[in-house]
C-alpha cells in the first residue's frame, strides 16, 4: 500500500498530506517563539493516532510494517548494524576516511543504548522527519508535516529531538518541558526520553552529513548533541 495512503488510512484522515503554506525553515526565530504551541499541537496530535492495529517498532518498512520487536533492537539496527544492500552498506568504511570518528560514534550510540529502556513500550506514530523544510504553516499558524516517507512506530520525543536538532538554537525541549507543564501533559522520564531519541537521531544525521562530506553541517551537529547533556540536566533540575 502507498505510504500516504497508509497514513491516511492510520490517521483517519486527521492528517493533510498536501498542506499549503510557507516553508517553516522561513520562519525566524521571533516568528516561531509566537506560534511553536502549534508545532507541538501537530506532533501530539501525531502521536494521538490509535495504533492498536499496529505491532513492533522503528520506521515502517516497504509493507508499512515497524519491523522491530524492542526500542532497542531498532536503535541497534539504526546506529550499529551493516544492511547488507543499499546506500549504507559497508558504511563503517566511513570511519577513518571521513569525518565520521568511530570512538566518538561509538560513544554517542552507547548514550542512545543507554536511555533506550526509557523508551520501551512508548509506542507512538511519529512523522521521524520532523525538519523545519519538511514542515508547512498555513496562514492560520496550523504546521502540517509535508513528508512521511520516514514515518514510523517510537517514541514521540523523536519528533520534538528532530526540531531540536534542526535548530539547536530555538530550545525546543526547554519549551516543550514548560509546555508540558501548562498543558497537564505528563511525559514521565522527560530527560531520559528526550536524550536517547536525539542521540539516536543526532547521530545518524552526523553519519548521513559525513557521507556526504558536509563538513559544516557535521561540525554543528556534533556541537548540539555535545551541549544536549547538560541542556537537559540544567532543564530538570531548574524546574524539578
Amino acid at each position: 500500500m502507498n505510504r500516504d495512503i497508509f497514513i491516511k488510512n492510520l490517521t483517519k484522515d486527521k492528517i493533510n498530506l498536501s498542506p499549503k503554506g510557507r516553508n517553516a525553515n522561513e520562519l525566524t526565530p521571533e516568528e516561531f517563539e509566537g506560534c511553536y504551541e502549534n508545532f507541538f499541537d501537530m506532533i501530539f496530535e501525531i502521536a494521538g493516532t490509535d495504533i492498536s492495529s499496529e505491532t513492533g517498532y522503528g520506521e515502517f518498512n516497504e509493507d508499512n510494517n515497524a519491523p522491530f520487536d524492542t526500542i532497542e533492537a531498532f536503535i541497534k539496527a539504526e546506529l550499529i548494524e551493516e544492511p547488507t544492500e543499499g546506500y549504507w552498506k559497508n558504511w563503517k568504511q566511513m570511519f577513518g576516511t571521513t569525518f565520521l570518528e568511530e570512538d566518538y560514534y561509538y560513544k554517542i550510540a552507547e548514550k542512545a543504548l543507554k536511555y533506550a529502556p526509557f523508551c520501551e513500550g512508548k509506542r507512538f506514530l511519529v512523522n521521524n522527519n520532523t525538519f523545519f523544510r519538511n514542515i508547512i504553516v498555513d496562514e492560520s499558524g496550523k504546521t502540517y508535516c509535508a513528508d512521511w516517507g520516514r514515518a514510523g512506530i517510537m517514541d514521540f520525543m523523536m519528533d520534538f529531538a528532530i526540531l531540536d536538532l534542526n535548530k539547536p538554537y530555538l530550545l525546543v525541549p526547554e519549551k516543550l518541558y514548560e509546555y508540558a507543564k501548562k498543558k497537564n501533559i505528563q511525559i514521565e522520564n522527560f530527560k531520559e526520553r528526550f536524550l536517547c531519541m536525539a542521540y539516536t537521531k543526532g547521530i545518524a544525521t552526523l553519519r548521513w552529513h559525513a557521507s556526504i562530506d558536509d563538513l559544516e553541517s557535521c561540525n554543528s551537529i556534533v556541537k548540539s548533541i555535545n551541549e544536549l547533556e547538560d541542556r537537559m540536566s540544567k532543564l530538570t533540575s531548574e524546574t524539578a
